[in-house]
């Protein structure tokens, strides 16, 4: 048996989570947003996707997968707290954002089928 170097898996991997991101900025476009940021980092931390629309300023969790069985919709706690910090440094970074309304969405992509978007997933809880 010959084993498939992990390499390979992984730019299959990120080839399929590029093409997810991409077809989330076509889906979010079409529906009135405008895509800010892509990939985002800032040290450890990391956004999909950032888009503002009139209800204020969106930080979108991209989650692809290349079969409905793995499609998991949730983000967990640890995540969620991740999510928060990034968005928290991102707009500290970010001067010429006005105070504004922000939320935490999740999009959902199986490979080749339509984009399930749960707009506000979670509620950040600030302490």
């Amino acid at each position: 048996m010959v084993a498939t170097p992990l390499h390979i898996k992984t730019a299959a991997a990120r080839e399929l989570g590029r093409r997810g991101e991409q077809q989330a900025c076509d889906y979010l476009t079409s529906i009135g947003q405008t895509v800010l940021s892509r990939n985002w980092r800032s040290g450890h931390l990391e956004l999909d996707l950032v888009t503002l629309d009139r209800s204020g300023l969106h930080f979108v969790e991209v989650k692809t997968r290349s079969r409905a069985d793995y499609l998991d919709g949730s983000v967990d706690v640890r995540k969620q707290r991740k999510l928060i910090s990034a968005a928290r440094r991102y707009v500290r970074s970010h001067a010429g954002l006005e105070p504004m309304e922000y939320f935490f969405d999740v999009i959902l992509i199986e490979d080749g089928h339509p984009v399930i978007y749960r707009p506000q997933a979670f509620l950040p809880l600030f302490q």
